[in-house]
């Protein structure tokens, strides 16, 4: 995912390790995706760079 949120949006993805399996996307302090909030799954492909440009949109 890194190397396509690179690719996409030219930015460094940075790893913050946590606990308990979270996977959480945060851009600009607003949080993305979650897995907890998506029924503990992780995203599909594309889905998370779809998000981050609808955040963009908006």
């Amino acid at each position: 995912m890194a190397a396509e949120l690179k690719k996409q949006f030219d930015v460094d993805a940075e790893l913050i390790e946590g606990s308990k399996g979270i996977y959480d996307i945060h851009v600009d302090g607003q949080l993305v995706y979650s897995k907890y909030a998506e029924d503990d799954r992780f995203p599909d492909e594309g889905e998370v760079e779809t998000r981050i440009r609808d955040l963009r949109k908006s």
